[in-house]
């Protein structure tokens, strides 16, 4: 196989390669559920689910199998050894009570702290599974009403401000494999890795509601201070950010040992339903390195690529490709300041932050803008932008000489539209 690189010229690992989608029989010993007693009548099941988890994990490790069926629970908890299976026909449905999430210390936000648990949560596993062809829903109507509520009396609230629970969180595992599954409705984030390594996401049907009741703060994969991850051939349709690269916040966000960089992350052959951003750095992010996007089909987007330049926040987004990609977006690059919820904290010089070495080649895109960029020196410097290889049709370009210090542009061909 031919030798691939990513944009800093680090040679990509052949684990990136991989794409297997894991068999049922490769997950160990199966324990299906309801010949365990965890019963599919409507009641809540948490209990008896977490029993047979922790049983699973005694006796040596095994899948635990979701057959037909709807199984209502709260939270989970994973151990080592012990992977999830779901079957055609299985839905896991998580509770939309939120006392059945508990407290505890975690991540959310770009900040470490006690917040409720997700459905599905996994810490320092290595060699964790979820495939199969059933469902992890979310159950999330309700939380989402209440948001929209809440939002209506207090313009100003925060996500954290209504109490929900995310779908999937993830938190210092290595060798995971999602794969097949259909997610569906979360309450809030629908996947949250958290200082994971060697991550993949196959083929997995991600959605949440776009119209009618929307579900706010539905990104379909947050990736938060993680390293070695590739999303591929899924399809996400969602009611914010879709793939987004956090680390942390604040004006000293880039000094404290919780926060950290994203690095090698590839993302390619998937299908944006809809989405707010294709790829987003930010608004939680400090460092940014050796990301590609590639080969992706774009049903409608806000932004193809978002960059969310954070005035509270020193960050650092470098050695990003964006590639082959086609479809319809509002804007192809967008690159504003991020002024949500801002917080200095007292400091009295402004962090700088950067944007340096971004690569847009190879697409075809239908769109409002091409750039919507502002030009902020006092905030972050954008430089060493290629553009090459491009066909856009476009109400507005955007794009201006010195805009973008050291840019360079081949063959770029912008077609102005009504």
């Amino acid at each position: 196989m031919r030798q691939e690189f990513f944009p800093d010229g680090t040679p990509m690992d052949a684990w990136f390669h991989g794409a297997e989608v894991p068999e049922l029989a490769a997950l160990g010993k199966p324990y299906v559920a309801t010949e365990h007693g965890v019963r599919g009548d409507g009641t809540l099941q948490t209990e008896a689910l977490q029993a047979l988890i922790d049983r699973i994990a005694a006796r040596g490790g095994g899948v635990l199998v979701i057959p037909r069926g709807t199984f209502l629970t709260g939270a989970l908890f994973f151990r080592q050894g012990v992977n999830l299976y779901l079957e055609e026909g299985a839905v896991l449905l998580g509770s939309d009570d939120i006392s059945d999430y508990p407290l505890l210390p975690t991540r959310i936000e770009g900040e470490s702290c006690t917040y409720f648990a997700a459905l599905i949560n996994a810490d320092g596993l290595d060699g964790f599974t979820i495939c199969g062809s059933g469902v992890i829903d979310g159950n999330g109507l309700r939380a989402w009403k209440a948001f929209w509520l809440r939002r209506k009396w207090n313009p100003k609230c925060t996500n954290k401000d209504e109490q929900r629970a995310r779908l999937v969180y993830l938190s210092g595992c290595s060798n995971v494999t999602v794969a097949g599954v259909t997610m569906r409705n979360p309450q809030f984030w629908t996947n949250h890795l958290y200082r994971c390594d060697h991550v993949r996401y196959l083929n997995v049907r991600i959605t949440a509601p776009t119209e009618g009741v929307r579900a706010p703060s539905s990104d379909a994969l947050d990736i938060d201070v993680c390293h070695d991850v590739l999303v591929k051939g899924c399809s996400l349709h969602v009611n914010d950010d879709s793939i987004v690269l956090k680390g942390g916040k604040g004006p000293w966000a880039d000094t404290q040992p919780e926060n950290g960089s994203n690095e090698r992350v590839l993302i390619e052959d998937c299908d944006y339903e809809f989405c707010h951003g294709c790829l987003t750095c930010g608004s939680e992010s400090v460092h940014d390195r050796n990301i590609i996007l590639r080969n992706c089909r774009i049903g409608y987007a806000s932004n193809l690529l978002w960059l969310k330049m954070r005035p509270d926040t020193p960050q650092r987004y470098e050695h990003i490709r964006v590639e082959g990609m086609s479809g319809r977006v509002r804007n192809v690059v967008y690159i504003q300041p991020w002024t949500q919820f801002f917080d200095l904290k007292g400091r009295a010089d402004a962090p700088m932050s950067y944007a340096d070495a971004v690569t847009l080649a190879d697409c075809d895109l239908d769109c409002d803008a091409f750039f919507n960029v502002s030009a902020r020196p006092d905030q972050y410097q954008l430089s060493r932008f290629t553009l090459r290889n491009l066909t856009i049709r476009a109400k507005t370009d955007g794009y201006a000489e010195g805009l973008i210090r050291d840019a360079a542009v081949e063959n770029v061909n912008v077609t102005l539209v009504e």
